[in-house]
């Protein structure tokens, strides 16, 4: 079944104003933590019954998904960790970011041995859950996705086709360029998630959340770290096949999917969304109008209601 959703919004923002706060804005509730292959994940774990688990990306943390889980905690069980190097985690030297934070995260979801759970993915948090996905299908049941890493579009096929994104890439894959951007300059951070909106720029505070956790250019490593790991012309390849294999994997399974899109996005817009709708299965789609890649920061409370709904049938 596919079906697509079209949410009318009644006012938006202009652009350079404040992004309006979520209805059900509250307090992230407070982290447990759990050691895992010697490392503390620091998590949000409220609520009772299905599980429901929500994966962060770059540059973010848990923080990102404040104002969606309390639309979702009254009648699930909301589970939503920070990556392990960000956010309130641990944060050790990693050899290779994606790998081990592959390990760390698997680690960290099979300890709560989840059955029947949701997985509520974005950025390079949705590379992993595609991947624990695939490969614990006795435990995963249903996902819901934003602003992912989907198929044809990732992974890319070279930094030439990528257009202004490419120069960015390139610039940031270049030794000693990516590290001013990132590291010193905070680009992802300060200028991307602040300003990527067309609704509106991110206020002070919220700004300061992410920033809490990357106060020296050093603490930003993981940050550069990740946009390298991104898979263009086959490299890096451990980061690639895995992408391959994972788009194999979303086209060829029938699991219960949702996706939230908007224009024009960043990794899927909307020529990508509509072809991930004429190509998925099982997939109903929200279109929520204007927004860049912080859906959650655009439209907490559409997606929460969205969401809530959807868990509601699937």
């Amino acid at each position: 079944m596919k079906r697509r959703t079209f949410l009318k919004l009644t006012t938006i923002a202009a652009a350079g104003a404040m992004l309006s706060t979520s209805a059900l804005a509250a307090a992230l509730p407070e982290k447990k933590t759990m050691e895992v292959l010697g490392q503390k994940i620091a998590y949000v774990d409220e609520g009772e019954g299905r599980p429901v688990v929500f994966l962060h990306g770059n540059p973010a943390s848990s923080y990102l998904w404040r104002d969606i889980i309390p639309h979702v905690s009254g009648n699930h069980r909301v589970i939503a960790p920070d990556m392990i190097g960000m956010g309130d985690s641990d944060k050790p030297p990693l050899e290779n970011t994606y790998a081990d934070s592959v390990d760390y995260m698997f680690a960290f979801l099979d300890r709560l041995d989840l059955h029947d759970a949701v997985l509520v993915i974005h950025d390079w948090g949705s590379g992993i859950g595609w991947q624990y996905a695939r490969t614990n299908p006795n435990r995963i049941s249903a996902i819901a996705f934003m602003e992912a890493m989907t198929p044809p579009f990732i992974p890319f096929e070279s930094l030439e086709t990528l257009g202004e994104t490419g120069e960015f890439l390139g610039a940031v894959k270049t030794p000693g360029v990516g590290e001013e951007m990132i590291m010193t300059q905070n680009v992802l951070i300060d200028q991307f998630m602040r300003f990527g909106s067309p609704n509106g720029q991110l206020s002070d505070e919220v700004i300061a959340e992410y920033n809490r956790y990357y106060q020296t250019p050093e603490s930003r490593k993981i940050l550069l770290d990740w946009v390298r790991e991104i898979p263009i012309g086959g490299q890096p390849a451990d980061v690639h096949d895995a992408a391959v294999a994972n788009n194999t994997w979303i086209l060829e399974s029938d699991i219960p999917k949702l996706m939230f899109h908007v224009d024009p996005g960043a990794i899927i817009p909307m020529a990508q969304a509509e072809w991930l709708q004429d190509n998925l299965k099982n997939l109903e789609t929200v279109f929520l109008g204007k927004g860049g890649h912080f859906i959650q920061e655009d439209y907490p409370d559409e997606v929460g209601q969205a969401l809530a709904d959807w868990l509601s049938r699937n």
